[in-house]
Formats: structure tokens, C-alpha cells, sequence
């Protein structure tokens, strides 16, 4: 058998697949199927249109670029913050040995091999990796979204329901939330990830722990009810 399979326990892989299953299960539900409509994001997405709407009847649209640049502001603070993280996790692996000493001085840790501990650390890299480029994504997409600011031609007396450029702004302006919604989702999921490092049931526990907050604060909160 391989030398690399034989470091995982059968408890190791049952948690890395109930991780995946949780992940991926509650963003195929929350984006893909009809209990979308009932996410704090969808009803987000209708004030984002009226936002569009409200901004073509504008003769001066400060505002606007102020609301715009704001949200610039937090994508790059995250896409900034996932490549710091990146990096310290790519240092860490060079200091594996003395990591997994200090770890295995803890209560309560599940001791671990060399090839585990990299192989943990590994999966919080390509977290961050996809993080980053959701982050970098959104962060065009909202660059984009401002040219569309610029170029918005001056709607008076209309209705901006068959208003194509109000459309187009608004499907950019949702594209981009949609794909920065996915790297902070990656960042609950990556410190759900770090429990890992103590005992793989932890990792379970704190992976369904991750998944109750997500659907509350997507499905439940009182912001869903009230717009």
C-alpha cells in the first residue's frame, strides 16, 4: 500500500469527505436550487437592481462611485488578507518538524505523522488558492461594474423594468457579490479546516458547527424577513 494512504486513519477520511459534503452540499443548495430564493444574497440582488435603477435617474453619481468604492475597498482588503494567508501557510510547511512537535505537546491532540501534517496544511493552501481567486474575480467584475457607472446614460421620467444597461450593470453587480459570497464562504470552511490539525472528529463536528452558521445567517436571519 502506499506509504502516503497508510499515514490517513479511516477517521481522517470520513471527515475530509462529511467537509466536502457539507461545503458543497450547502452552496449547491443555497445557489442552484429553488431554496435560493429564500437567501439573504437574493434579496440583496433586488435592492442591487434598484440600486441600478435609482443611479441612471442620477444627473451626478458621487454617491454612487462613494457606495462603489467601498465595496472595492473590503474585495481588496480579502484578496490582499487570503495571499498573506497563502504565504504562511507555505512558510509553515518549510517548519513542519518543529510544528508537529509542538503540537503533539498538546492535550487532547491526536498525534500525526510529517506527511499528515503537510498534507492538512496543503488543504488550507488550496482553500485559500480558490479563495483568492473568487476574491480576484469579484474584484474585476466590480471594476468593470464602475465603468458602468461612468458610462450609464441619464434615464428621466422612465421605467427601468425593460431598461437593458440597467440589466446588464445589475447581472455584473450580482456576479461579482456572487463569487465574493463563495471566498468568504471558503474562509468559514478553512477555519472549520484548522480543527483538523487537533482530531479529525473535531473536524467533523466543526465542519457541521460552520454549516448551522451559514444557514442561518443565509436563510434565517431577520435581514431576510425584513427585505
Amino acid at each position: 500500500m502506499n506509504p502516503i494512504v497508510m499515514q490517513f486513519t479511516l477517521l481522517d477520511a470520513w471527515a475530509v469527505a462529511w467537509f466536502m459534503v457539507c461545503w458543497i452540499g450547502y452552496s449547491v443548495a443555497a445557489e442552484f436550487t429553488p431554496l435560493a430564493r429564500y437567501t439573504v444574497s437574493t434579496a440583496m440582488g433586488r435592492y442591487r437592481r434598484e440600486w441600478m435603477c435609482r443611479m441612471v435617474e442620477r444627473d451626478v453619481r458621487i454617491v454612487d462611485a462613494q457606495i462603489h468604492g467601498n465595496l472595492l475597498h473590503g474585495i481588496g482588503f480579502f484578496a490582499t488578507t487570503t495571499i498573506f494567508a497563502i504565504g504562511g501557510l507555505l512558510a509553515l510547511i518549510g517548519a513542519t518538524d518543529r510544528a508537529v512537535e509542538v503540537l503533539s505537546e498538546l492535550p487532547f491532540v491526536q498525534p500525526t505523522s510529517r506527511v499528515t501534517w503537510e498534507i492538512k496544511t496543503l488543504l488550507l493552501v488550496m482553500i485559500f488558492i480558490y479563495a483568492f481567486f473568487k476574491f480576484a474575480w469579484a474584484f474585476r467584475l466590480a471594476n468593470w461594474y464602475a465603468i458602468m457607472i461612468g458610462a450609464a446614460p441619464l434615464v428621466r421620467n422612465g421605467s427601468c423594468a425593460d431598461n437593458e444597461y440597467v440589466e446588464r450593470a445589475t447581472r455584473i453587480n450580482k456576479l461579482s457579490a456572487a463569487h465574493f459570497n463563495r471566498g468568504i464562504r471558503a474562509y468559514f470552511f478553512a477555519l472549520a479546516t484548522l480543527s483538523w490539525f487537533v482530531d479529525p472528529r473535531l473536524y467533523m463536528v466543526a465542519s457541521a458547527l460552520v454549516l448551522l452558521v451559514l444557514i442561518n445567517r443565509e436563510f434565517r436571519t431577520r435581514v431576510v424577513v425584513r427585505l
